[in-house]
């Protein structure tokens, strides 16, 4: 088995919820995944196998949303998901990897539980709404809601990724159709609109531990400012790619690598 990968299901709040483990650390790294269309089951070897450089120090854990998303869901409801999920698995003091969506959650995490998190990685996210993004959720939210799932995913692709990445696997992009196609249109479209209730900002003196931000100077989705707000406001370290954008983390040769290299110090 790929670094010890391994799924299960917890009852977080009395909900079944699918999580992922693998590693044979000791020390936690929690990773908290962006808006997707599938949710996280079945995807145990294939995320160990693309993070297996945290393998050897960390026993990784990644929690799905919960199963029953409700209309009016915040950012801030879905950190408290994974707090308790944390609580009940005795994690504490956990590095903390949060990417896109999972980046707001993290924030809110650090914030209202500070005994969880030793150290943050907030890639690709916001701290607060812009037009940039908004315009681009309600345009996902739109298409889900018309049935017109081709567009979205190649609206998502379109979006995320550098126009070199999206030439050189506009091939494969029919498959990603079919693969990526939202499984529960309402679900995807509540935790769509979760992501425009992030309004950490104002709140972010709050965070005690040290943090790393990385943005993609070319990102169409959260904007590459919003990075950088972040980091001004905290004076933490940030890093921006300067050609790659909402998708850096999965086009970055060495996206895994710069936050190992924070983590470790």
């Amino acid at each position: 088995m790929i670094c010890h990968a391994r799924e299960q299901r917890i009852s977080i709040h009395g909900l079944p919820t699918d999580t992922i483990t693998f590693g044979k650390g000791t020390k936690p790294l929690i990773m908290i995944q962006g808006l997707n269309t599938r949710g996280i089951r079945g995807s145990a070897l294939p995320l160990a196998w693309a993070y297996r450089l945290f393998a050897n120090d960390y026993r990784v854990y990644l929690f799905d949303r919960r199963p029953e998303v409700f209309e009016g869901i915040t950012a801030r409801d879905l950190a408290q998901d994974i707090a308790a999920a944390m609580d009940q698995l005795g994690i504490k003091q956990a590095d903390v990897i949060g990417v896109s969506q999972g980046g707001m959650i993290a924030q809110y995490l650090a914030i209202d539980r500070p005994d969880l998190v030793r150290r943050l990685v907030l890639a690709v996210t916001l701290s607060k709404n812009n037009d940039t993004v908004t315009s681009v959720i309600e345009h996902w939210i739109a298409l889900t809601k018309q049935g017109d799932m081709k567009r979205l995913v190649a609206d998502m692709a379109e979006k995320m990724y550098s126009d070199a990445y999206i030439k050189r696997y506009k091939p494969f992009m029919p498959l990603l159709t079919v693969l990526q196609k939202p499984t529960d249109a309402q679900r995807f479209i509540h935790l769509a609109k979760a992501c425009l209730t992030c309004h950490a900002y104002d709140e972010l003196q709050k965070i005690q531990c040290p943090v790393f931000v990385i943005g993609g100077r070319q990102d169409r989705v959260v904007e590459p400012e919003a990075s950088e707000e972040i980091a001004r406001k905290l004076g933490c370290r940030i890093f921006m790619y300067e050609q790659l954008g909402h998708a850096a983390y999965e086009e970055a040769a060495d996206f895994n690598r710069r936050i190992y290299d924070f983590l470790m110090e």
